[in-house]
């Protein structure tokens, strides 16, 4: 940092540097916990002692089918079993298929486990999912498929994509690992597309502890799907197909049917945090809140800023202005992360000769940071999330 930077009162009031910190104790960026329902309807299935996956699990699929908006789901191991089995039931080596540079790794790395052809696609600049024009541009008559991640919880441009799809017969995976319970155009995201995939990982909005499920209308992609998952059997120690071990757990699915019963209440709780989060930084020069896309309800997984590097001061050396803001936040109480420090084509395992670089992408790597946003957030809480903000805004502000 600058010495003209640091002398400034501002500056020397963080707690990085003296100062008094917003928040007594830190405020946590997630909160994972399980009540008693969880736990009781957990002992039940130990103690019955029959763990495997069965009918806790169906009754697990058929609620989480009804409020997704989908017709059929499978349950699975994890979310990127759930990506696995997806494209395993849609796609043949080789295909080529779209898919955001912008997105977590499974989503583009189960299309290469798959034997497919990667297109990079750019992110949309305000609402952070693929960017469907770009997609539009980047479609040949090889493309057969498109991925599209509703990011943070923010279903992508739906309309874009299946229009895009029905234009040039493109099957449609959307990955929701993050976005449970977020609707668009007042329908369940499950609605659309061939298949949509989840994630019950402890950090998303709702948990199993580990566990996936794959939503589909198709009844004939579920027949594939529940194949694949269990070893290719059409039928009792009949093998029609390779497949794997990805089943869920009958522990797993009664914790996913209670989990489930308070996925609303959690989702509205997320929701108004991040109406109370808009307000705040409305008045924060620098930073802007997360922007949904136009007809959907946001699920708010996370709650992800993005900062105008122009309106704050040069950081030191080897810095950018989020590390800067990062720290100072921490030193403030509040817990910060940042979901993802690189773009999939800036990966070690994509970063290959050739690859095209996806320019919105990479400057969203740089520019976002996620701020607590779960629902077990008090009133106190949240407001001293945006009176950090502000605070250290105003601090390096240029």
């Amino acid at each position: 940092m600058s010495t003209a930077l640091s002398q400034r009162p501002e500056v020397q009031s963080l707690a990085l540097h003296g100062g008094t910190p917003v928040a007594d104790e830190k405020i946590q960026l997630i909160a994972v916990r399980l009540d008693e329902s969880d736990i009781n309807a957990a002992l039940e299935v130990m103690r019955s002692g029959m763990l495997a996956q069965g009918q806790r699990v169906m009754a697990f699929e058929e609620s989480f089918a009804a409020v997704s908006g989908s017709k059929h789901a499978a349950a699975c191991a994890n979310g990127t079993c759930a990506l696995q089995l997806a494209y395993g039931g849609l796609l043949e080596r080789g295909d080529e298929v779209l898919c955001p540079a912008w997105t977590y790794v499974a989503t583009a790395s189960m299309l290469e486990a798959a034997g497919a052809k990667i297109v990079w696609v750019d992110a949309d600049p305000v609402t952070y999912g693929i960017d469907v024009a770009d997609a539009r541009q980047k479609t040949t008559d090889k493309t057969v498929a498109i991925a599209a991640t509703h990011l943070y919880g923010n279903p992508v441009d739906i309309d874009g994509v299946e229009k895009l799809a029905v234009d040039k017969g493109l099957s449609v995976v959307y990955d929701a690992a993050q976005a449970h319970l977020a609707t668009y155009k007042g329908r369940g995201i499950g609605a659309f597309g061939d298949a949509v995939t989840y994630s019950f990982y402890p950090t998303k909005n709702m948990t199993t502890g580990e566990g996936g499920m794959v939503t589909t209308n198709d009844e004939d992609l579920l027949g594939k799907l529940r194949a694949l998952r269990s070893h290719g059997e059409s039928a009792k120690y009949e093998h029609s197909t390779i497949g794997f071990n990805y089943r869920m757990t009958d522990l797993e699915g009664a914790i996913g049917v209670e989990q489930l019963k308070r996925l609303p209440q959690y989702t509205q709780r997320r929701r108004e945090n991040a109406k109370a989060l808009d307000t705040m930084l409305a008045s924060i020069q620098g930073l802007h809140a997360p922007t949904p896309t136009d007809g959907a309800e946001h699920a708010y997984h996370l709650y992800a800023i993005r900062i105008d590097e122009d309106a704050f001061a040069k950081p030191e050396e080897g810095k950018t202005v989020r590390d800067m803001l990062q720290t100072a936040l921490h030193a403030e109480g509040v817990a910060t992360a940042v979901h993802y420090p690189r773009s999939l084509t800036r990966q070690p395992v994509f970063d290959r000769p050739g690859v095209e670089h996806q320019p919105v992408s990479d400057r969203l790597s740089r520019t976002l940071i996620c701020v607590p946003i779960h629902q077990y957030l008090s009133e106190l809480q949240l407001s001293k999330v945006g009176e950090a903000l502000a605070k250290v805004a105003s601090a390096y502000r240029a």
